[in-house]
């Protein structure tokens, strides 16, 4: 994991980015990790330096190395599932998982649309995985307001201009 920048972040903004930091180096077999905003974008991510530049240089383990790319299947499943929902009259989504081969993932629901994805590996305890991810989101959804999302998201952009160059 590539340690986000967090000079000239709101107090609000470092502690996403801590409980971030924390939930992947505490819980084993977490591979990468992306909230993502309701419409899709991505707002915080395990490997903010993991952009279309480290994408091209070569293969990577996971969702194609990007953390754009976690984001993208996240939002879609998040998508998706609320739509499957609607369809079924069972209320509202609250946590998907999908176990692979090769490794999980879990998608929960953090807040008016905001979803956090976590991609584990075949190694991982999905229960330890979820109750984490719960820690995270009772934590993060309370603090994750419109005015802070534009914020994660103006730092997420900058950041990856600043590697661009």
């Amino acid at each position: 994991m590539t340690a986000p920048t967090t000079y000239g972040l709101s107090s609000e903004a470092r502690n996403l980015h801590w409980l971030l930091t924390n939930l992947v180096e505490e819980v084993p077999g977490i591979q990468s990790v992306a909230v993502v905003s309701s419409d899709g974008l991505l707002l915080l991510s395990s490997d903010p330096g993991h952009t279309e530049q480290s994408r091209r240089a070569g293969p990577a383990k996971g969702p194609r190395g990007s953390s754009a790319d976690l984001a993208t299947i996240v939002s879609g499943i998040g998508s998706l599932t609320v739509g499957a929902a609607k369809l079924m009259d069972s209320g509202g989504v609250r946590h998907t998982m999908v176990a692979m081969a090769e490794g999980s993932l879990f998608v929960m629901s953090i807040s008016d649309g905001s979803l956090l994805g976590v991609h584990g590996s075949a190694e991982c305890d999905m229960s330890v995985v979820a109750y984490h991810m719960a820690l995270f989101v009772g934590r993060a959804g309370h603090v994750l307001t419109p005015e802070l999302r534009s914020e994660l998201r103006q730092s997420l952009e900058s950041q990856s201009t600043g590697s661009a160059r």
